[in-house]
Order: C-alpha cells, then structure tokens, then sequence
C-alpha cells in the first residue's frame, strides 16, 4: 500500500504577514495529523521572500507537543551552515520530546544565495566538500556510536541520550545524494518538486545499485517529495494552482515574492512567452480532483517503484490547502 506524507515550506502569501505562515503550517500538522498522514516533513530556506520556514528544529518542537502520533521530520537541515554535533543535540532533545517521531533530513545545498550561506557559517571556510564528513559525524552522534580513534569528538556524547534515536535521512535533487546515501545506507528522498521529476529515475537507480546496507537500514528505503493539490473540481484545483504557476513563472525570470492569489495573478496577463512557460507546467502538474491526483501520485509511484510519496501543496487560501490534504487522505488512507 502506498504511504503519503506531507511536506510543508511556511510559504508567505500575498496579504498576510509572515509569522501568519508559521502559525499556519504548525495548524497543518495537526490536521494532517488527524487525516492519518504518516510523516510530517519541514524545509529549511533563508533570506527569502517566498519561503519564510528557515528553522526547522525549532518549529518541530512546536508540532511535538502539539501532536501524538504522525512522525515530523527535516526535509531538510542544511548541514553545511552548522555543527554536527550542535545539530545532533537539537534532534536529540527533539526525539525526548517525542520518542520514536523524528526524521532528521540533511541536505547539502544551501538553502540561500551564497551571501546568505556565507553568513550562517561560524567558519565562512567551511566548504560543501566537507559535508561527507559531516553526515558521518551526524550518524554518530545520533546513534550514539562510538567515532573513529584519532576522531577529535570520540568520547563526545550528544545529549540528552533515550531509547529511541532520530532516524536519518538523506535528501537531494541530483546523483550526489543518492550515492552518499547508499554509501552510508540511509534512506533516501528525492526533491521531484524541485527538479520537476528530471533526474529521479537515475538517482533512483543509483541509490538502489549502490546501496550498502547499514545495521538500522539492510534494505534500500526511498521516497520522492512531490508538488500536488486536489480540489472538490478540476476547474476548482486549477483556480487554486495559478499563484504556484505565477510564482514558479516569475521565478524562473529572478523575481522572488509570496504567493498571489487567483484574483492578483488575472490581473497580471501571461505574456506569449510566459503562456507557453504556463502550458508546460500544466502538462505535467498532479492538478485536479481528488481522484484525479490520486491516480497520478499512484502511476507516479509505480513508475519510480516507491512505497511513499511526500506531497507538497502551496495554496494563497490555507482551507484550500487544507482541502486538498483532506481530499487525498479520502482516496488513500
């Protein structure tokens, strides 16, 4: 049976305020919650006009005491920007909090501009190159394993220690992660959304070929992050999908800003070249009724042969996103 999880971003929307966006995505997790979602994914972005969600250990521990039984996780924590050790204790205090339901997803991009990266890193030096370290580092951490000899941190415990320990996931939009995490034996999420599915049939099956497995992980588990909404109308999901469209169009010209709503995108006809852009984006968007996405999340996931999607959905109306979510979980759970 096929798994759905969510992914939420905070987007900021034309008309509200940015911390309305925090509030609302910690008001999404436990409706999704309550719908019988299995995962609960947060992302992590800085000095961004569109995307305000830039910490996700901290709302994570807002959705702990706020919820029961969903599992809430990072998709991800840019582990280049900050100490392993200092992000192992973060997911630690996180795992005491809610024993047995946190996913730590690291990734290597930088989640900003490079000014921006540059200003998160204690150490502006530190490179991307190091990241390979530092998810071995993190592993351990974790886990509680013992580091290497020789290892400046061998004897370091990341506290507080349980029962239980943070699952830890790899996530990336190239071959990169896919072969860090075989290499590792992690599980593995591939950002679809991002890549607008260029790319997941091979990273896919590279992560599988090369694929080491580890003591917690003997078998690979991947998953693939997707852009969707369902809405009780095709007409109704394609109203709601044009402030996406506006945005991923402006986007791709270098303009950045929150999501407008349908009645600010009429106002702002396409030109010839962005009608086309338009066109193209809606041949291949999980847009439409709630059956209608679902068969296409289902032949999707056939087709890269996984057992979980995580379905991402921006809407400028949150009871339209909240629709969706609920649409879905009629047609699945």
């Amino acid at each position: 049976m096929l798994s759905l999880s969510v992914l939420d971003q905070s987007v900021a929307v034309s008309g509200r305020t940015e911390d309305a966006s925090i509030r609302e995505t910690l008001a999404l997790a436990q409706h999704c919650e309550a719908l019988g979602y299995h995962r609960f994914w947060l992302s992590e972005h800085h000095s961004h006009p569109g995307i305000v969600g830039s910490a996700p250990e901290v709302l994570m521990a807002a959705i702990a005491v706020t919820t029961q039984r969903i599992r809430i996780g990072s998709a991800g924590v840019m582990l280049p920007h900050y100490s392993a050790l200092k992000v192992a204790e973060q997911f630690r205090v996180l795992e005491a909090l809610a024993p047995g339901r946190i996913d730590l997803g690291v990734g290597r991009a930088p989640g900003s501009d490079m000014r921006t990266a540059r200003l998160l890193r204690a150490d502006p030096h530190q490179a991307a190159e190091h990241f390979p370290i530092q998810v071995r580092e993190l592993q351990a951490w974790v886990s509680g394993a013992e580091l290497p000899e020789g290892h400046p941190g061998r004897g370091v415990t990341a506290n507080p220690t349980g029962p239980t320990t943070p699952e830890l996931w790899m996530l990336g939009s190239s071959d990169y992660g896919a072969q860090l995490a075989a290499h590792y034996g992690l599980p593995y999420a591939f950002a679809y959304f991002i890549t607008d599915g260029q790319g997941a049939d091979q990273a896919l099956d590279l992560y599988r070929r090369m694929y080491r497995p580890s003591a917690t992980h003997p078998k690979p588990q991947a998953t693939v992050c997707v852009w969707a909404l369902a809405a009780d109308t095709e007409a109704g999901a394609w109203h709601h999908f044009s402030g996406r469209e506006r945005w991923k169009i402006d986007r791709n010209k270098g303009a950045l800003g929150p999501l407008l709503s349908p009645a600010e995108v009429a106002l702002r006809p396409y030109s010839a070249a962005e009608q086309f852009e338009s066109d193209k984006l809606r041949r291949t968007a999980l847009v439409g009724s709630g059956r209608q996405v679902a068969d296409k999340l289902r032949a999707l996931a056939d087709t890269l042969e996984v057992e979980e999607l995580v379905v991402i959905t921006w809407a400028h109306d949150p009871a339209a996103r909240r629709r969706s979510y609920e649409l879905l979980a009629k047609e699945f759970f």
